[in-house]
């Protein structure tokens, strides 16, 4: 068992810096990883490699890189190149996006996006396990001229995907090394995603999958207020259908009901529950919802529920 927290670079002074602080933290923490999403702005692949160098103690992952509008050599080039940077501790997490974050902005079609998914992690593993491809899909050609190997690029980078519905899943299962949802809460985990990847992942011949389950949380004396932040930053989810799915299997109707909140011993709780759905790894998101002494705080007891771990597994 893995427990990691998300990584939201500032918005004034210098991102790099800034990230590199909060993974530093992280580290001394005690906690097994960090992550960071994809945005507009900063690249979460260049920006991973750069935290794995200076805290060497974590492995770093993004979670996730939306796969429209990227080739997958390019992609196998920055996260080879994070690979060599962190000596093997990075994780590559990829997603569909969505459709309203595609076409308009990138000006491409988000046409069958399965299957791009499956050519993409198909092009993926060949590029970062044999170092050159020659692939002449329906969506996509990879074909490069010439090797396409990073040395020390090793092992091999895992590649995770941020699925949950039933198709993505079983492509995932079929051709990833595990998937990373996000509010998906510990029912939908059990009954639904952790099922499906599982036996997607046994029918191919692969080894089991990792689960990463990500969840918002906040240990934190002031619960309401917690829940009134995660309301405004997560009604943006309420407009996506595959996280209205999601949620709905949880039992929810608005994503900001998946918010973990409480005591040390609540937020302890809720991770466990994780983890007893089937998750392999846990990381907590939007853990600065009430300020910094409660998201130190909530570090700690991460950290905590890491080492425990650590010492259990050492016997």
């Amino acid at each position: 068992m893995s427990i990691g927290v998300a990584l939201h670079p500032g918005q004034t002074g210098n991102a790099v810096d800034d990230v590199v602080a909060e993974a530093k933290r992280a580290e001394a923490a005690g906690l097994d990883s960090v992550w960071l999403g994809q945005r507009f702005d900063y690249d979460a692949i260049g920006l991973a490699g750069l935290v794995g160098r200076e805290a060497p103690g974590l492995t770093v992952g993004t979670s996730a890189v939306p796969i429209f509008g990227r080739h997958p050599i390019l992609v196998a080039s920055q996260a080879q190149t994070a690979q060599a940077a962190t000596h093997g501790r990075f994780e590559l997490g990829l997603a569909l996006g969505a459709k309203s974050f595609v076409e308009p902005v990138f000006g491409v079609p988000y046409d069958r996006p399965v299957t791009r998914l499956a050519e993409f992690l198909t092009v993926l593993r060949s590029l970062t396990e044999t170092g050159t491809a020659d692939f002449h899909g329906e969506t996509l050609t990879a074909a490069p001229p010439m090797p396409a190997a990073v040395p020390g690029a090793e092992p091999a980078v895992p590649l995770l995907v941020a699925a949950m519905g039933p198709r993505a899943l079983r492509v995932t299962g079929e051709l990833g090394d595990g998937t990373l949802p996000f509010l998906a809460g510990p029912r939908a985990l059990g009954e639904h995603i952790v099922p499906a990847i599982t036996a997607a992942a046994a029918s191919a011949g692969r080894p089991a999958p990792r689960v990463i389950a990500l969840l918002p949380g906040v240990v934190t004396g002031d619960v309401e207020a917690a829940r009134e932040a995660a309301a405004q930053q997560f009604a943006f989810y309420d407009r996506i259908p595959s996280y209205q799915r999601v949620v709905a299997l949880e039992g929810a109707s608005k994503a900001a009901e998946l918010l973990v909140a409480g005591d040390e011993e609540t937020v302890a709780a809720g991770v466990r529950r994780y983890f007893d759905a089937g998750a392999t790894d846990v990381v907590l998101t939007q853990t600065g919802l009430t300020g910094p002494a409660d998201q130190a705080t909530t570090w700690r007891v991460l950290g905590d529920l890491a080492g425990a771990s650590a010492s259990a597994a050492t016997g």
